[in-house]
Order: structure tokens, then sequence, then C-alpha cells
């Protein structure tokens, strides 16, 4: 089992937690809506393979109003007519942030979102897929358990 790194080192856990309380101030003042957010926060979190955030983001994608087909179909999205215009431009932000390097194909994807976004709602969306890239790796190397949910969303007990 490896360390956490948030108990290692906690006051880097706390900067962390305040960049990214400062930048979902500042992406809700550019525009970007929750539902917005926890999409890009659910699909770099997919491309990661981090567990935790997935497990987490996904609650809370839910819990601000994206419906649960939405989510089901969001490592397909390109294939589905059921993502707005908006929220394809920021499914393409969000997996061009995650699979760095930028490429021919996602430089043209980027430069298309930013036409359907504008620049300050682009580039808020830019900041919500780093920092979720950052919470990611978090994650992922410190290993964070998934606990297993009732259908009510609360941690059942572990049985011994």
């Amino acid at each position: 089992m490896r360390p956490y790194m948030d108990k290692v080192l906690p006051q880097a856990w706390k900067a962390a937690q305040e960049y990214s309380a400062a930048v979902a101030e500042q992406t809700k003042e550019q525009g970007l809506s929750g539902e917005d957010v926890e999409l890009i926060k659910v699909r770099a979190s997919q491309l990661n393979g981090c567990a935790f955030c997935l497990d987490l983001h996904s609650r809370e994608a839910r819990s601000v109003g994206v419906p649960q087909q939405k989510l089901d179909l969001l490592p397909a999205w390109r294939e589905s007519s059921l993502y707005s215009e908006r929220e394809r431009a920021l499914l393409a932000v969000v997996e061009a942030a995650t699979r760095l390097p930028l490429n021919e194909e996602s430089a043209a994807d980027l430069e298309g979102a930013r036409a359907e976004l504008g620049e300050e709602a682009y580039v808020a969306a830019e900041w919500v897929s780093a920092t979720i890239n950052l919470f990611n790796r978090i994650s992922i190397l410190s290993e964070h358990p998934v606990r297993p949910r009732g259908a009510d969303g609360r941690i059942l007990r572990e049985q011994s």
C-alpha cells in the first residue's frame, strides 16, 4: 500500500484544495455550470482510470442534474447525439488536456471548442481539466480506496 500523499504532506494537500476552490470560483464566474464542471471531471477521471475520482464525480454529477444516461454514454460522446454542442466542446477540451501532448486532431478540436465556448469559458474548461488531472494523479498515486455504497449513496459497513 502506497502512502497517501494528502496525509503525508497535509500542507501541500491544503494548498491543492485552496487552488481547486479558487479555480471553481473563477470558472463559475466565467459561465461554467455545475453540470459542465462535473462532465469534465468525470471524463478526465475515466481517461485517467481514477476510480476514486470517478466514483466521487459521478455522484456529484448526478447531484447537480447530469442525467444518468449522459454519464453512461460519456465514453462514446462523439458517437452520440445526446450531447449539446457546448457539452461536446467541453468534452473536446478535457480530452485534449488529458491526452497530452497535443496532436493535429486535438488542436483542431480545441480550435472548434474555443469558437463554440468563447475565450473565457474555453479557458475555464482548460483550468477545470488541468485541476482534475492533478487530483486524479494524487488519488491514483495514493491508491485512494473506493468504498462500496448502497443505492442511497451511503457507504456500506464493511463486514468482518
